[in-house]
């Protein structure tokens, strides 16, 4: 990645465009036409796919990095929790998550708070699948203080599986900024291996935000 890459894509589109209200429980778009993408280093092939019924967005990276990201104002006074469901293929290897060098992720969901009269001081909660940290770990991403790392999942013992994730956002930008906050203006999928040169799949559906 490039400085200030786990922002860059969001906080750009956030300062050029208005973003659009989202009512209270509904599901987010799982169209990826309805998505923006941002190319950082490669490309992260993005498309639409059915399963069970449902369409889900599958990701496949080799040695790339794009995102995909959906501008929306979430009034988080209402609607505070973030779920999702995810999948991936396998993990990157014992890469070294916390450094420039090893900023790789299988699966990456991220909210964004846009701060400031330009939006320069936004500030990102990054949701990853880790290969190399332990569940639960948090820490600062390598190129940017404003953007924080949670790991909610770990290494390859699901790999292949539905595993679900329900975050409190409001919470989550508490403790990891300090800050109260009552509203984010955008949210982003990544599945991105540029740094490690590998090939990883996820596959990414049911993302909506819901009351407590």
């Amino acid at each position: 990645m490039y400085p200030f890459a786990p922002l860059l894509p969001l906080l750009l589109l956030l300062v050029s465009f208005s973003s659009t209200p989202s009512a209270d429980n509904t599901p987010l778009p799982m169209d990826i036409t309805q998505w923006q993408e941002h190319i950082f280093k490669g490309k992260t092939h993005y498309q639409n796919r059915q399963e069970d019924g449902e369409k889900i967005i599958q990701a496949n990276s080799k040695n790339g990095a794009s995102a995909l990201y959906l501008q929306r104002d979430i009034d988080l006074t209402k609607t505070p929790i973030l779920r999702w469901h995810w999948r991936i293929s396998n993990t990157l290897g014992n890469i070294e998550e916390q450094t420039k060098a090893g900023d790789d992720y299988p699966a990456r969901v991220y909210v964004v708070l846009k701060q400031g009269l330009f939006g320069w001081s936004t500030k990102a909660v990054n949701y990853v699948w880790s290969s190399s940290q332990t569940k639960g770990s948090r820490w600062t991403n390598a190129y940017t203080e404003n953007a924080r790392m949670i790991a909610l999942r770990s290494g390859d013992e699901q790999a292949g599986e539905w595993r679900q994730e329900a975050r409190d956002i409001r919470e989550d930008f508490r403790q990891l900024f300090g800050i109260e906050v009552d509203a984010i203006n955008g949210i982003a999928l990544m599945t991105d291996t540029d740094n490690s040169g590998k090939h990883a799949e996820a596959w990414y559906r049911g993302f909506e935000f819901v009351a407590e």
